[in-house]
């Protein structure tokens, strides 16, 4: 059998995708600091601070599966660097938004760069790395840097924000898309789909409005309960899904090739990284407002406390195809979603007075599970396929993580709500004070100290109480997905 070809510089290449998808990662969880002081400068109404927050999560999951397509047909390193140049110009537009309009339309723009990001990334590391060994630690590469963004944008933020204004957060992706631009045209290869097809519009927008539209539609219903609008949205979400997945099958090159969903082992890898992103998501959520909000830490502080899950992430990705093929694929997705799932119900017996051993070893045994997980499935998803759809197939696993975020947020974060919005608080406690832990401390800045004491040792309880029972359901969900993969992957391999 022939060696396989390996590409010239392709470590180097690799090292500037990882600034990419470093870079989308930090950008998707720096905001949530930054939000109470945007609430301060510009002045956006509840709703405004809404699209604020979830419009580039919107723009990213309607736009993945078109995009990663658009790649595969006129080239993965075209659409990287377009994106990564239009990335790093919005980002300016972000910082100096003057206005809550203005900002929500600058991280819609950020999130359609984003989409094109993401999926080109994937698809390059699978056509710069033809051994399969190789691949799979440049995978583990990939999803380390992944998950260290994820981390590390919390703390960054709490360090920008502690020394200048809330628009440094986006001013920091400048440079790096610049290094990425720069670099990028030198080293990375240029692929595409040999035969790639007409481009087809209408399939474009049933996968933007069906993408959109459920996303908005679950997150919705989970902040304000079951309303008209949110109904009429969820539906035409799943009409325009159904209607999506219907054109492709008599397209001769559909824009994402249904039968990709036939083989086991590549429904068993998407299923599983849209699971555990839906498990842990209520975790990564509002485990910074329980730092900062009920353990007083910074928001700096919060962000480090936090960084034991990408160490262990980053740990385990590195050697996650080694153990697949040591042990076997199910072993290790399996074995990684089961210790996430343990670690999340240990943190069931959470308290305001919770010592951070037990917290950081949560969070490192969360790290670990996680980095096998989704290495391995990432593995799983390229090598499912033929190069010419590789853009294709790692959009779709983008868009399990995106829905998964979604879903996580709405289902648990509804837990959680339930909970807190039954604290019984001294008498004369403002309404305001149930919407949210943020709004328990705002309320009592105004009101007297005994009385405001009061207000936010019930207020800080319930919500510990409403975390520690979304664990639990997290927990649940994530041993759930571990018994389901470990049948959807019984005889998955990695090549």
């Amino acid at each position: 059998m022939a060696a396989p070809v390996r590409a010239p510089g392709r470590w180097t290449a690799l090292a500037v995708l990882v600034l990419a998808v470093l870079l989308v990662a930090v950008d998707a969880t720096v905001l949530s600091l930054a939000t109470p002081y945007i609430s301060e400068d510009l002045r956006p109404s509840a709703t405004q601070l809404l699209w604020i927050g979830d419009v580039y999560s919107f723009a990213i999951a309607g736009l993945l599966v078109s995009m990663g397509n658009l790649g595969d047909r006129i080239g993965r390193k075209r659409v990287l660097l377009v994106g990564a140049t239009v990335f790093g110009a919005v980002s300016v537009l972000n910082a100096y938004a003057p206005s809550p309009e203005l900002l929500i339309l600058a991280r819609a723009l950020l999130g359609v760069a984003g989409a094109c990001l993401m999926p080109a990334t994937l698809a390059l590391i699978r056509n710069l790395f033809h051994d399969p060994r190789e691949r799979s630690l440049a995978v583990g590469v990939w999803g380390a840097a992944a998950s260290a963004g994820t981390a590390v944008g919390p703390v960054l933020g709490g360090f920008l924000l502690e020394h200048f204004w809330w628009g440094s957060v986006f001013l920091i992706n400048l440079p790096v898309m610049a290094v990425l631009v720069l670099v990028g045209i030198r080293l990375l290869p240029e692929s595409r789909a040999p035969e790639p097809g007409p481009w087809d519009p209408g399939s474009v927008v049933l996968s933007l409005v069906g993408m959109v539209a459920v996303v908005y539609a679950v997150k919705e219903t989970a902040a304000h309960g079951f309303a008209r609008v949110p109904l009429a949205a969820g539906l035409l979400g799943v009409a325009a899904l159904y209607g999506f997945v219907r054109r492709q099958s008599s397209l001769r090159v559909p824009l994402l090739d249904t039968r990709l969903f036939r083989s086991r082992g590549f429904c068993g890898a998407v299923l599983a990284d849209l699971l555990t992103v839906l498990g842990l998501s209520g975790l990564a959520f509002f485990l910074s407002q329980y730092l900062q909000l009920v353990q007083g830490r910074h928001p700096f502080e919060a962000g480090l406390a936090e960084l034991p899950t990408a160490v262990g992430a980053v740990a385990s990705g590195l050697v996650a195809g080694r153990a697949a093929r040591r042990f076997s694929v199910r072993a290790v997705v399996c074995g990684g979603l089961a210790a996430v799932g343990l670690a999340l119900a240990a943190l069931t017996g959470i308290s305001e007075t919770t010592g951070y051993p037990l917290l950081g070893t949560a969070l490192l045994v969360v790290g670990l599970g996680a980095g096998f997980s989704f290495t391995v499935t990432a593995d799983v998803i390229l090598s499912s396929v033929p190069e010419e759809q590789a853009g294709a197939a790692s959009a779709v696993s983008e868009t399990a993580y995106e829905l998964g975020a979604a879903l996580g947020i709405a289902l648990l974060g509804s837990v959680l709500t339930g909970v807190y919005r039954g604290f019984t608080g001294p008498a004369g406690t403002p309404e305001a004070a149930r919407t949210s832990l943020g709004g328990a401390a705002e309320a009592a800045a105004h009101l007297p100290q005994g009385t405001a004491a009061a207000l936010l040792d019930a207020a800080r309880r319930s919500f510990t109480e409403g975390l520690a029972l979304a664990s639990g359901a997290g927990a649940v969900v994530l041993l759930a997905a571990a018994v389901a993969t470990w049948f959807l992957l019984r005889e998955q391999r990695l090549r």
